[in-house]
């Protein structure tokens, strides 16, 4: 297959701007436009993969009662679904240079995308956001705090829209630092990850040497004996891919904001699944081997922060700046790739003609700091709760949007009928009710498990549950079912 098949040409560009599509965000790209290499995919997940909720899971993945050596290959296989799906999901944007917000009418129809386009780019994002921002505002404010024993002590303890000033200030400060990000788009974000990487390699690396010693060696890590729950090693393995590709649901449906940027397949597919597959191998060993040797030195973590609780209690003081101050930028680069970015293209693509990317980070980020996240974290975990539901959700959203493009139409879109014009009879007008309906079947099967005991296994995996009912239930309501 030829590198430029399916590129847009400028001419077809510009007649899609003749036809009303002004928005540069939601214009595909054009062979010329695409800037992002194998390298630039191969690091731009890496903070994304090392930050304190991925760590902390970790602590709840030991605790399914596997041995370490499991844990690590669990985490490996996870982190391989996770590449592959990437990849897989990535290569229409890709191939076409659309952006998600056009992958996605190409499977839901122009009216049907709106509603999972919504929910991803703007509730999920967002909303996530701000949670991201506030638990590395927490960080930071520890940070501070180390150096600067009085900044904790800032305003006595009095609450401001019921956060103390000294956590406040923390979170409008990093929140102005991911926003800085954000608002550079692609090309600050591939340069930041450029840079974010080598250093989470050298001072993760410094943690795991460091694990090493406080905990007894590689041996006593290694014989470590975890909490037995008799738990079928398989089905743990499920269990924490599952986990996995729940994380990344959000950033995984909507790739094609990044795969647009490719300069060819190859870039993106490469890049993409190297990236996601050394970068998950690399974390399972090191994060395993840190929080088993952080426990045996320290107890097993109880905060809900994961390693964190172990710099807190380092009496080195530049070793806690260097090492929080990591933390900070993979919590910066998991809130671009994941949230902000997505929330600005989605925003956009909702109201073209009014809102630029710019300005959908803009209100992604107000309305994240309005939102007040630090409330929905102290009460009693909601906001886990109906994100959680979000990312049911887009499990089904993927496997109908994989479906559609590989089995239903054999990885072709039409372009030139997807930018339709507003006269122009197009098959990618209005809902596709077929994916609806294999999108809320998927649903259902991936949380009944909540409501009905039998079931609960579907819900320990939903996201492959989710994923697999939706992608069997679309292409055999495409195969047997009515056409639209």
């Amino acid at each position: 297959m030829s590198l430029n098949e399916g590129m847009v040409t400028v001419e077809q560009k510009a007649r899609f701007k003749e036809r009303g599509y002004n928005n540069e965000d939601i214009l595909p790209k054009t062979a010329d436009e695409r800037i992002s290499s194998r390298n630039n995919y191969f690091t731009l997940w890496q903070g994304s993969i090392h930050n304190i909720p991925n760590y902390a899971a970790v602590v709840g993945f030991l605790a399914l009662g596997l041995s370490p050596l499991n844990t690590i290959l669990g985490i490996v296989v996870g982190g391989l679904a996770v590449a592959l799906f990437m990849a897989i999901n990535g290569r229409a944007g890709a191939k076409y240079g659309i952006p998600f917000a056009m992958h996605l009418r190409s499977a839901y129809g122009s009216t049907g995308a709106k509603l999972p386009g919504f929910l991803r780019g703007a509730v999920a994002a967002i909303a996530w956001f701000g949670v991201q921002t506030y638990t590395g505002a927490a960080a930071l404010e520890i940070l501070i705090s180390r150096i600067w024993p009085g900044f904790s002590q800032i305003g006595g303890g009095q609450e401001i829209v019921g956060i103390t000033i000294p956590v406040l200030i923390c979170f409008a400060v990093f929140w102005a630092m991911n926003m800085a990000v954000g608002l550079g788009g692609g090309g600050v974000l591939n340069k930041f990850t450029a840079i974010l990487s080598p250093i989470i390699f050298i001072v993760f690396g410094g943690m795991t040497i460091w694990a090493i010693s406080v905990g007894g060696g590689l041996g006593a890590i290694f014989s470590y004996e975890t909490v037995s729950t008799g738990i079928n090693p398989i089905y743990a393995f499920m269990m924490i891919a599952a986990s996995f590709l729940g994380v990344w649901a959000a950033p995984g449906v909507s790739v094609a904001d990044f795969t647009k940027d490719a300069e060819s397949q190859e870039a993106q597919s490469q890049g993409q699944i190297s990236g996601l597959f050394v970068g998950h191998l690399i974390f399972a060993i090191m994060s395993v081997i840190i929080i088993i040797g952080g426990s045996i030195h320290y107890g097993v973590p109880s905060s809900g922060n994961g390693v964190l609780d172990f710099i807190a209690e380092w009496d080195n003081i530049p070793a806690v700046i260097v090492a929080t101050g990591v933390f900070l930028l993979t919590t910066i680069s998991t809130n671009a790739t994941g949230n902000i970015l997505p929330a600005g293209y989605q925003l956009s693509a909702l109201l073209p003609d009014r809102i630029d990317y710019k300005k959908g980070v803009w209100i992604a980020g107000i309305v994240s700091f309005l939102i007040q996240p630090w409330r929905f974290m102290s009460g009693g975990g909601a906001i886990l709760t109906f994100l959680n539901l979000i990312g049911a959700l887009l499990g089904p959203v993927a496997g109908v949007m994989i479906a559609d493009y590989f089995i239903v139409n054999k990885q072709t879109i039409d372009v030139e009928d997807l930018y339709f014009d507003e006269g122009q009879d197009s098959k990618y007008r209005g809902v596709n009710t077929q994916a609806y309906i294999a999108t809320i079947v998927g649903l259902v099967l991936s949380i009944i498990g909540q409501f009905i005991p039998a079931l609960k296994v579907l819900s320990d995996i939903a996201w492959l549950s989710g994923f697999a009912t939706a992608f069997i239930t679309y292409v055999l309501l495409k195969r047997f079912g009515n056409e639209n």
